[in-house]
């Protein structure tokens, strides 16, 4: 239905405060219509909410006025070139509750703005009364009279091509004596005229919210596939009992293998010089050999700093290669910002003021007790706010140079909030492309604000939270209020973090996990070794990895393992093959949880448009489980009787369901069901594909 549209008579009240002539006047804060609690809402309203082109979400609020009249509201978009539009019209989400709501989709990257109008809908009003009076009896001939006067004045608001005629001819048969007035009535309920006024309403008493800032960015920032990987690592090779390091050009010959994969980012941690003063050796040992190659976030030494490529990686040459070869693949390059020195970097003969010295002279290492990062200086922001500000600038846009558009930014909560504001305002407001993923594991409030002040992307507490209600709770909050500025990034683990559900869970357990991160966030990742199920911690316990990749070289023989069967290469292609055909699965505020009878059985949909994807996941990877399913039909679009046909897109078979559901799902067998629903008839087209 065509959306409302503004009338040159109307006039639009604000509901800001207005100063009043009078000094005994009150300022009024309130709209003649009020409108209140629009949401989203980000730090009221002084921050963007954020979205990405295309994304469908919903804006609410409550809209009322006094007495028995109808109202009516609208969502105004305002896009960056300040044209206003489109205009959406708003639902009462719930009778009688006032909250109203309607989804939008942003078209365009930029800054837009959004606001909600609401207005006397008079029309509305006399249908509800001539409804109630005319059958009854009660001031027949009044009550056509005001409605005829109110349609020929609703008449000129309607254009001519839009069924202004149809108005009219409401106009006279309300006036026409010789017709009954059950007829008369009647004609006023036609199809065509209701469709003219529902998109060119009488509107009076125009009431606006203030506009809300809106920033859209690119997809990416929303939706895609990580693949973490160690280009050292990537070729590396024994020379007379040496492990020598793999480089950028052997690191090239694995992409083809990640795009195939279905991956859309590839992530490098610190490819910078890596200092050798307090140098870390195999398992985080403070004794190193010779030929200890040390940790990549140990950044610096005499051969450079943040802007440097360690030399046994290549050169910045072979860096644009391999970003070139990525390109071709279809592999965006993300690069691993960690703002800390080694005790070698450049900076610290540089910039000593830009390090804590503590009482006896020397500079602080990086402490988290009870452990500790000897070969780490961490930054002293406050000494030199601007100069550090300015040099990170001139870093990231080096790199952003040689073809990097996203940073994941290396434990940005120990460093100032405000740096990283005037940091990554600066890159967006010319590049609003670039995307920083927080990598915070650490308390809400700071991980929400990083996320508010621009970061466009953030590492959760999903590693974490493996339970039915773990994840339920967890998921409704991210999909929540929260995803209006917090998008979440997935990692099933990285380098530092081996949960204890993949130690003890084996092959199924990973499976699981990486239904689970695929199918719930936009965005996923995996850090190299998950499709070898690679569980074994340094001890029990703890969460590091036995012979850390931070810490060595780990060459790995993905084509031994691949041939024997020893991955789970198949099932992580699957699940981004699925993410990228349906587009429900590339949404996050969509998620909805469905009931089934056995705690270990979780189920849950998303939709986008007609797309509509149920996955339900066995999470105990021990042991076959059993459930009855009992579908929320109506969250579906669906009737509470029907009977839909469903795609598993994890082994091609289609079922019938409906309303209740048996599933029996074993581990290593059927860890899960990924279900495209396809119902009939259909609710607005086919499923993206």
């Amino acid at each position: 239905m065509p959306a409302p549209q503004h009338s040159s008579t109307e006039q639009v009240q604000r509901a800001i405060p207005r100063k009043q002539p009078s000094g005994d006047a009150v300022n009024s804060l309130i709209g003649r219509i009020p409108v209140l609690d629009v949401r989203p809402l980000v730090d009221c309203g002084r921050r963007p909410a954020k979205a990405v082109t295309g994304e469908t979400f919903q804006i609410t609020a409550t809209v009322f006025r006094e007495g028995h009249d109808a109202v009516a509201a609208n969502v105004v978009l305002t896009d960056p070139s300040g044209h206003p539009g489109p205009f959406t019209p708003m639902r009462e989400l719930a009778p009688g509750t006032d909250r109203w709501g309607a989804e939008v989709t942003p078209t365009a990257e930029g800054r837009w703005t959004y606001a909600v109008e609401a207005w006397s809908d008079p029309i509305a009003t006399w249908r509800h009364h001539a409804g109630i009076k005319i059958p009854a009896g009660i001031d027949t001939e009044l009550v056509l009279a005001e409605g005829a006067a109110l349609h020929e004045r609703a008449a000129d608001g309607v254009p001519k091509s839009e069924g202004r005629e149809a108005v009219l001819a409401v106009v006279d048969a309300l006036r026409d004596e010789r017709r009954s007035a059950g007829d008369r009535l009647a004609a006023a309920l036609a199809t065509e005229a209701v469709a003219a006024l529902a998109a060119h309403p009488l509107r009076e008493l125009v009431t606006s919210s203030r506009p809300l800032p809106l920033l859209v960015e690119r997809e990416r920032a929303l939706f895609g596939s990580w693949y973490e990987m160690f280009p050292r690592s990537e070729g590396a090779r024994e020379v007379d009992g040496r492990l020598i390091s793999g480089n950028f050009r052997t690191a090239a010959e694995r992409l083809p293998a990640i795009a195939a994969m279905g991956f859309d980012v590839v992530y490098l941690p610190p490819i910078h010089p890596i200092g050798t003063t307090h140098r870390k050796g195999p398992n985080n040992t403070l004794t190193p050999g010779p030929d200890d190659v040390g940790v990549p976030w140990a950044i610096g030494s005499h051969e450079g700093g943040h802007d440097a490529i360690h030399p046994d990686l290549g050169t910045i040459e072979d860096f644009d290669a391999f970003v070139e070869r990525a390109r071709e693949l279809r592999l965006e390059v993300a690069l691993d910002f960690a703002l800390q020195c080694s005790p070698d970097h450049p900076w610290v003969k540089k910039r000593p003021a830009w390090f804590h010295h503590r009482a006896d002279g020397t500079i602080a290492y990086a402490e988290n007790p009870p452990k500790k990062y000897q070969d780490i200086y961490p930054i002293a922001f406050d000494r030199d706010m601007r100069g550090i500000v300015r040099e990170t600038l001139r870093v990231l846009r080096y790199w952003m140079g040689h073809g990097v558009r996203i940073f994941r930014v290396d434990n940005p909560h120990t460093k100032p909030v405000v740096f990283w504001e005037k940091v990554i305002g600066a890159i967006n407001r010319t590049d609003p492309d670039v995307i920083f993923l927080a990598e915070a594991f650490t308390r809400p409030a700071m991980m929400h604000t990083l996320a508010a002040i621009g970061f466009q992307q953030s590492y959760t507490y999903f590693t974490w939270r493996n339970t039915k209600q773990e994840l339920t709770e967890y998921l409704t909050e991210l999909s929540g209020d929260a995803a209006a500025y917090m998008r979440p990034n997935f990692f099933v683990n990285t380098p530092d973090i081996l949960p204890a559900y993949l130690q003890h869970g084996g092959r199924p357990a990973f499976e699981v996990r990486a239904v689970l991160a695929a199918t719930m966030s936009p965005t996923w990742g995996v850090y190299a070794g998950y499709e070898l199920c690679e569980n074994t911690p340094v001890r029990e316990g703890s969460e590091e990895y036995l012979d850390s990749e931070k810490y060595q070289l780990r060459p790995r023989d993905w084509e031994s393992a691949e041939r024997e069967g020893r991955t789970i290469t198949p099932l992580i292609t699957s699940l981004n093959r699925i993410r990228r055909r349906n587009a429900a699965l590339r949404q996050l505020r969509s998620v909805h949880f469905h009931h089934a009878d056995n705690d270990a059985v979780l189920a849950y949909s998303k939709r986008a448009g007609s797309n509509i994807v149920l996955t339900v996941v066995n999470l105990d990877p021990r042991h076959t489980h059993e459930a009855t399913v009992s579908l929320d039909m109506p969250e579906l679009g669906l009737d509470w009787h029907e009977t839909v046909p469903v795609r598993d897109e994890l082994t091609g078979e289609t079922y019938h369901w409906g309303r209740a559901n048996y599933v029996r799902l074993e581990p290593g067998v059927t860890p899960a069901h990924i279900l495209v629903l396809r119902p009939s008839p259909p609710i607005g087209g086919s499923p993206t594909s």
